[in-house]
């Protein structure tokens, strides 16, 4: 049986002094088929831990419903690592920030208008508890104290760049160790000493721990004086060493020069632990990227979370990779090196459009309308991702007429008649339309997009992250009244029928056939040439792409496709109509100037 321990000045693995050296693989990021590889190289690069955090929404999708299975199956991912030798540093916290959909908090927690979120509120708490009742006891017997592999957990993340309620750190502290966690618990922030105080339960024996990604000897001077300060003595370590960062649309990638890096990590493994942010970043699948706050446009993250890490989103090295090898094996406890598994990407062949449909002619097979006399948020309607279309049939009595949308969010398109009029983003919401509107009846969609919800900071809190359109929307100078709600549902997909009427200038569905007579292969679509929406594979829901860039790609993984004939549909909303569908055998960027981090 392991012992670990936090000693004065060392980790103790069974009695002994102890370099955790780690990197953050997020297994809801990667295929499950692939965690056995990115783990395997993790331990080839050196490293002796995994770190992974623990995302709320994705396991407890809808408060009734719990998931734990496929991207979710947490526990396969704990045994993987076990099997190749690994330890594990797990962060269950309910909040992750990760740049992920609303830092990892289920977005049905806004349809309760009393919650206080990350607080010490019995009513969040009561949410977490029985979150935690279904969680907690699957990971607890991998702890080392129940001869697992988990050495210690997190019980908040960066609090104190959020709040200073260190009631509300021990109600979850309790929490955690009322559902059978035995192992050793820590706090991370900025190793700054106003985030240290509001964020850490020094007080009580928590190790406390710093994120930061240069100026390794500065941060740790910090980490160490935080200690002093409160006549504490602890082994320091970097919770989270940002070795890259995300990217955010229409800016440019943001990259770290690898010997910087490396450089860098000799310095704070001289003195401390580590844990690379992050190893692998992988891919915000789906809807679940997340989005910086601003003070008037929040800011849309990729759907690539390669984040210029040591193996790139796609499960390749990168010249980091082989730079670290070199620093992390002057170090005893390192993993011994190896040399890692590499992956196969091909280019499959272009694709001819097989079929394509507007989405206003199979509207009615993929959502059905709620009906209500104001408009109603995503929230309201269980619907919290994607998008939403919103329809009314007004009656004008001019050839012109006024409309103003009020509290909608993210990305508003705006259809007369089916004709677009126009498209409004964030700030711009609200902003005058002029609508051409012949004496009668007329129709008027409005197609909103959730684009993402802040993942950090104090704008979670804001009315902005409710989606949708909360107040409604004014024609003239009144608040029309009578709505149609279509939340677009895309388990249903095969429902869609392709016989209805082609309209490129709208919203459509593109679909493609993809015909492997051997093993599928990892490869890229190019989104160069489209403009907005997202792709489905097989079902699989890949991500958005935007011709903004700076990324023109999504990473198709090979075990989302198989032998014999592939599906592909792809949801563009800007009016360009698709011929084809084209691949790469390596990821496709515009060209946007370079940031360097």
């Amino acid at each position: 049986m392991i012992t670990f321990e936090i000693g004065k000045k060392d980790f103790l693995l069974n009695g002994k002094p102890f370099k955790i050296i780690s990197g953050a693989v997020h297994y809801f990021r990667i295929v499950p088929e692939y965690w056995h590889r990115t783990l395997y190289n993790l331990k080839a690069m050196g490293c002796n831990t995994v770190e992974t955090y623990v995302p709320w929404n994705l396991h407890q999708p809808q408060p009734e419903e719990f998931c734990f299975g496929k991207r979710a199956d947490l526990a396969k991912f704990l045994q993987t690592a076990q099997d190749l030798g690994l330890y594990v540093i797990l962060r269950p916290t309910p909040y992750i920030c990760a740049e992920w959909e609303f830092g990892g908090l289920p977005a049905w927690l806004l349809n309760d208008p009393t919650v206080h979120i990350r607080q010490n509120d019995p009513i969040f708490l009561g949410y977490v508890e029985r979150y935690f009742a279904k969680l907690l006891p699957i990971v607890a017997p991998f702890q080392f104290t129940q001869s697992g592999n988990i050495l210690m957990m997190q019980i908040e993340n960066e609090y104190g760049s959020f709040g200073n309620d260190k009631n509300y750190l021990r109600a979850i502290r309790d929490l955690m160790r009322a559902n059978g966690i035995t192992v050793p618990l820590f706090t991370s922030d900025g190793a700054w000493q106003n985030a240290l105080e509001a964020g850490a339960l020094i007080e009580d024996d928590i190790l406390p721990t710093g994120n930061f990604g240069s100026r390794s000897n500065q941060n740790l001077d910090e980490l160490q004086r935080y200690f002093d300060n409160h006549q504490k003595s602890y082994p320091l370590m970097c919770m989270e060493f940002w070795d890259g960062w995300f990217n955010r649309w229409k800016e440019p990638v943001i990259t770290r020069d690898a010997q910087d890096l490396a450089d860098c990590t000799d310095e704070l493994l001289k003195r401390a632990s580590i844990n690379f942010y992050m190893f692998q970043g992988g891919t915000n699948f789906g809807f679940m990227n997340g989005c910086s706050a601003r003070l008037d446009t929040d800011l849309p993250q990729v759907t690539s979370y390669d984040y210029d890490a040591p193996m790139r989103e796609w499960g390749e090295p990168s010249e980091k990779y082989y730079l670290l090898q070199k620093v992390i094996s002057q170090y005893p406890d390192a993993s011994p090196i190896q040399d890692p598994i590499l992956p196969k990407i091909t280019q499959y062949p272009p694709l001819a459009v097989a079929n394509e449909v507007s989405l206003f002619s199979t509207l009615d097979k993929i959502s059905q309308p709620i009906e209500s006399p104001c408009t109603q948020t995503m929230e309201q309607l269980g619907h919290y991702y994607g998008y939403m279309l919103y329809r009314a049939n007004p009656t004008a009595y001019s050839d012109e007429i006024k409309l103003r949308i009020f509290q909608g969010r993210d990305r508003i398109q705006v259809f007369n008649d089916q004709q677009k009029v126009a498209t409004q983003y964030q700030h711009e919401i609200g902003n005058d339309i002029m609508l051409q509107t012949p004496n009668g009846q007329f129709q008027l969609d409005l197609l909103v997009e959730n684009m993402g919800r802040v993942n950090y900071g104090g704008k979670m809190l804001a009315p902005t992250q409710r989606k949708g359109i909360a107040a409604g929307a004014v024609l003239d100078l009144h608040f029309h009244t009578g709505w149609q709600h279509y939340a677009l549902d895309f388990e249903r997909l095969a429902e869609i029928d392709f016989n209805g009427e082609k309209d490129s200038r709208v919203p459509s569905f593109y679909q493609f056939h993809l015909q492997i007579d051997g093993g599928p292969q990892d490869t890229f679509i190019d989104t160069s040439k489209l403009g907005k929406g997202v792709i489905f594979v097989n079902g699989e829901n890949l991500g958005r792409y935007w011709h903004e860039g700076p990324t023109c790609f999504l990473y198709l993984p090979a075990p989302l496709l198989k032998q014999g004939q592939n599906e592909i549909i792809v949801f563009e909303t800007e009016g360009i109509r698709l011929t084809e569908l084209t691949f790469s055998d390596k990821p496709i960027y515009k060209k946007l100037e370079t940031k360097n981090l």
